[in-house]
């Protein structure tokens, strides 16, 4: 089985720094993977523990500084990781994203079984660009994917995906896309001959001639959204004093008008 697990690059939540076009800048700045892309991996590296001849190859759009997730991926246990990266993606939205994602899939990762995402992006939140790579794939997805049941079939997949009202069992046939939640259990850590491996490894890098796209569909030119204000909001606190009663509360509820 083929896995591709796309993860992002995004920056320490403390140290968020916008560009004149009010995007996040990536450039120079403290980054992290996205949280939910660790649970992508961590999907793929249980299929790879469960199933016999999996390759995971882990995959990320961003500038050049990208390739340090990359190289924590394959020290994790992935097996090849391969960056897309081209100053004319700068600024892309999910729209754009997913289609360059997907046009690099298509046109250099070859065949595949199977694409992990995380659901959410904490820099973004959309959760837009993994269902945009399945459409621009013409593949089936499944979105807030909670845990694999069952890989044995190598024509299908069954996985239980949360809903509103509770858990839903899914049977998806293959190659398919997975949007994965947070998981329960601790993210694995990287072992000393992972480090080595990833250490070594050959970081492939794609850009714009590699997606079959012009420049005009890409980046900032082929995003139908933009952001047209970004700020920080103010932290308002306000007093705060110990109830001596659950009467006071009542009353004090009353006040700011709750109905009895």
């Amino acid at each position: 089985m083929n896995i591709i697990v796309c993860i992002k690059q995004v920056p320490d939540t403390t140290d968020i720094r916008w560009t004149e076009n009010n995007t996040i800048q990536r450039e120079g700045v403290e980054s992290i993977i996205n949280p939910y892309d660790v649970y992508a991996l961590e999907t793929a590296l249980d299929i790879k523990k469960r199933c016999e001849n999996v390759k995971i190859t882990v995959i990320t759009m961003g500038p050049l500084q990208a390739e340090e997730i990359l190289r924590k991926a394959i020290a994790l246990g992935c097996d090849d990781a391969a960056l897309i990266s081209d100053k004319k993606f700068a600024g892309a939205d999910t729209y754009a994203t997913s289609k360059t994602i997907a046009g690099v899939i298509k046109n250099k990762l070859g065949s595949f079984d199977l694409i992990i995402c995380g659901q959410f992006a904490t820099d973004g939140d959309t959760a837009q660009t993994g269902p945009g790579i399945a459409y621009n794939l013409d593949i089936p997805q499944v979105t807030y994917v909670k845990n694999i049941e069952k890989c044995e079939n190598e024509n299908s997949l069954i996985v239980k995906r949360e809903i509103e009202d509770g858990i839903e069992t899914v049977e998806v046939k293959l190659p398919a896309l997975l949007c994965v939640l947070k998981q329960d259990k601790e993210p694995s850590r990287a072992k000393i001959n992972g480090i080595i491996k990833a250490q070594n490894a050959d970081i492939k890098i794609y850009t714009l001639e590699d997606t079959g796209l012009s420049s005009e569909e890409t980046g900032l030119k082929g995003s139908p959204t933009y952001v047209s204000k970004a700020f920080r909001p103010e932290s308002k606190r306000g007093e705060c004093r110990m109830a001596e009663s659950v009467d006071e509360i009542c009353t004090k509820l009353i006040e700011y008008g709750l109905k009895k």
